[in-house]
């Protein structure tokens, strides 16, 4: 039975595109390994099987799931983050289209649209997405396909008025795409905001475990759905079985994991506030953050991640970085553990030199689940490294 649309997150969550197998009543549904599947005859598809590239039930699963939860009609899965951006731009873009995009994006991101799309014609502004005459200014300029934004940012943690920013890409006939991968479809729904496409790393925070690799698109247009899945099929970045299923376990649980993180974050970013250390911290949920009443009224709560810069600068973020035992220094975050990042050489470093690049002097937290009494004893221990000049353990 279909999950009625006005059921709450945590329902549609866990319910959505996981229908009990009818033949055992097996309340999870089975992990689908085939590649190829069984015709009645010449194109006498099963339920539309032929070949897992282009469907698989345990993939539709998680995609019939995904849409629910962002509120989408349309969503698709594919095997990494990039993945999901490369197929979006091949898919919607053509040499000399142009892309609007955040200033302070994800490296990855920048990477993909300038090193390997640039040289096929794509080109790209990267614009303070915080300014909007800056923003309308650079999509009149070109011709603008996407308008790309990362809210909350990364690392800067900027928040960004989406309703403001779908207007100005519209009126140029232009897309917005928005990527959720730090607020989760949990905490924020970019759709409801007039955003036209979004974009998931559901390695992080739908995943949730650090277990899995992936990516997805979740739309709510018929015509840019169906670009898309022709790409999906046609190219084949999409997610593998155990990847989708592994996905879709994820998330289930991301409503109760996402309000334990942004408590954690919470908790942790005012203990940072008061330290001498600090030069600055990152935190849509702090007042004192320019993006803070926006975040509330964009956001159901402000997240599990946290950035901090540090008033004696690159030394200072690197001896943080390296002095903790709770926080793993590590790519990646959203996982169930804590994970510290120091941006500028490791998720961001694709962008030194640029006006991409990253402070020095920050480090980024993806705050767990963990006892958040822990974890600020963990950041005070390796806090004290900063001022004896000793390297942590």
């Amino acid at each position: 039975m279909p999950v009625p649309e006005s059921a709450g997150f945590n329902t549609r969550a866990v319910h959505a595109g996981q229908a009990f197998e009818p033949r055992t009543g097996a309340v999870v549904p089975p992990l689908h390994f085939s590649s190829t599947y069984a015709q009645d005859g010449i194109g006498g598809l099963r339920d539309g099987y032929e070949y897992g590239r282009g469907a698989n039930p345990t993939r539709d699963s998680l995609q019939e799931q995904l849409a629910a939860v962002e509120g989408g009609m349309a969503a698709f899965s594919f095997g990494s983050g990039l993945a999901a951006e490369d197929s979006l731009i091949r898919a919607l873009t053509r040499p000399g289209d142009h892309i609007v995009l955040g200033n302070d994006a994800y490296g990855g991101t920048y990477r993909l649209i300038n090193g390997i799309l640039g040289d096929w014609g794509i080109g790209n502004t990267p614009v303070d997405m915080a300014n909007l005459d800056s923003v309308r200014d650079a999509v009149a300029a070109n011709k603008t396909r996407f308008v790309w934004v990362e809210t909350p940012s990364n690392p800067l943690m900027k928040i960004t008025d989406m309703a403001a920013l779908a207007d100005i890409a519209h009126d140029a006939g232009a897309l917005l795409v928005v990527d959720n991968t730090f607020a989760s479809p949990y905490l924020q729904n970019p759709l409801a905001f007039g955003a036209d496409v979004v974009v998931h790393s559901t390695t992080k925070y739908i995943g949730g475990h650090s277990d899995v690799v992936g990516g997805a698109l979740v739309v709510n247009d018929p015509e840019l759905a169906e670009k898309i899945g022709f790409v999906q099929f046609a190219v084949g970045a999409v997610s593998g079985p155990m990847d989708a299923f592994l996905t879709t376990r994820g998330l289930k649980t991301l409503g109760v994991r996402m309000d334990r993180h942004s408590e954690n974050a919470q908790a942790v970013a005012e203990w940072l506030l008061e330290r001498p250390e600090v030069e600055a911290v990152l935190y849509p949920g702090l007042p004192s953050h320019p993006g803070h009443e926006l975040a509330r009224k964009q956001m159901k709560k402000f997240g599990g991640m946290v950035s901090v810069q540090f008033k004696e600068g690159e030394a200072a973020a690197r001896k943080v970085a390296e002095s903790t035992s709770v926080f793993t220094l590590a790519e990646s975050l959203g996982g169930i553990e804590s994970l510290m990042n120091y941006p500028a050489e490791m998720t961001h470093a694709s962008v030194k030199g640029t006006e991409l690049a990253v402070p020095e002097n920050l480090i980024r937290l993806s705050c767990g689940i963990e006892d958040v009494e822990d974890l600020i004893a963990d950041l005070d221990h390796a806090f004290s490294f900063i001022s004896n000049g000793r390297t942590g353990s």
